[in-house]
């Protein structure tokens, strides 16, 4: 409950209202094992500037980035992409998430339908799971045979050394949590009703093969571990840690400086003298209920 709470308030809080809302005064020290929620919050915030920097620079540079996000159903990701793009113009960083494949993409190259996703020079895109679907749900599930799991991972190397070597940087993230997390996480969003979309009957039935996904994915990291793309674990079962490590270590990814720009002034308004205002229909208005 505690984390729920803190997941809708900081995203209405800002810096000047964080000290109101959570104490003045030095930061307490927290129980062992626990992240203070006024250092969360303050790390967070800080590490929130630095990707608005960030964001300058690959604007500024014309950089290429994409980051993808791989792990069990429950890990985390979703809540990491959320508290990075919070504050970032979605113009610049967006988020792909890409539903099951229709029939006439399963008849495409297996790698086709992400080409349209992948960034122009000055775009941040981070795929929401990506092409190692067929790695872990597509293999586990049964929805490809073992010859295109094999043909994907003798393609793969070179799929993302070929983005590589077009001036893409390519991050890849895995969100390791435990069994015991998972099912804590999936009991959670069971006996709550505001989070039970977030359960499909496929997050079910992973819930079952946890093992035939253990296995998968150590094949998966052991055979896609590039050294021009390798793979970065983030240990996902404390949330909050999870959320900080993560921002961190993507700002470290990229050798970024800060942009400067021309201050802001704001032009006087023109108004015209003989233009008055016309009154608009109350049946216009939405109801003022509040």
């Amino acid at each position: 409950m505690v984390d729920s709470f803190d997941e809708e308030l900081e995203m209405e809080l800002d810096d000047t209202r964080l000290d109101e809302l959570l104490g003045q005064g030095p930061l307490p020290e927290a129980e062992e094992g626990t992240l203070d929620r006024r250092f969360y919050f303050k790390e967070l915030f800080r590490l929130q500037s630095e990707l608005i920097k960030l964001q300058d620079w690959v604007q500024h540079t014309k950089l290429k980035v994409v980051v993808v996000f791989e792990g069990r159903d429950a890990a985390g990701k979703g809540g990491v992409i959320k508290r990075i793009t919070q504050r970032l113009n979605p113009r610049v960083c967006r988020v792909v998430a890409l539903p099951a494949p229709n029939d006439r993409e399963r008849t495409q190259w297996y790698f086709q339908r992400y080409v349209p996703h992948l960034p122009a020079a000055g775009e941040i895109v981070l795929f929401d799971r990506s092409w190692y679907n067929r790695a872990g749900v597509e293999r586990v599930m049964g929805f490809c045979s073992e010859a295109d799991v094999e043909e994907f991972f003798r393609t793969v190397p070179q799929w993302e050394t070929m983005l590589v070597r077009s001036g893409i940087v390519l991050i890849k993230y895995w969100f390791s949590i435990t069994d015991q997390e998972q099912h804590l996480r999936f009991t959670m969003r069971i006996r709550d009703p505001m989070k039970q979309w977030k359960l499909s009957p496929m997050d079910l039935e992973s819930r079952r093969r946890w093992e035939s996904y253990t296995r998968a994915k150590e094949e998966m990291l052991e055979r896609t571990n590039i050294p021009e793309a390798r793979w970065w674990i983030v240990e996902g079962v404390d949330k909050k840690r999870a959320r900080l490590n993560c921002i961190a270590h993507l700002l470290e990814q990229i050798p970024y400086q800060e942009v400067q720009h021309s201050p802001i002034a704001l032009p006087d308004r023109t108004r015209s003298p003989d233009y008055a205002r016309k009154e608009l229909p109350t049946d216009l208005y939405v109801p003022a209920r509040y």
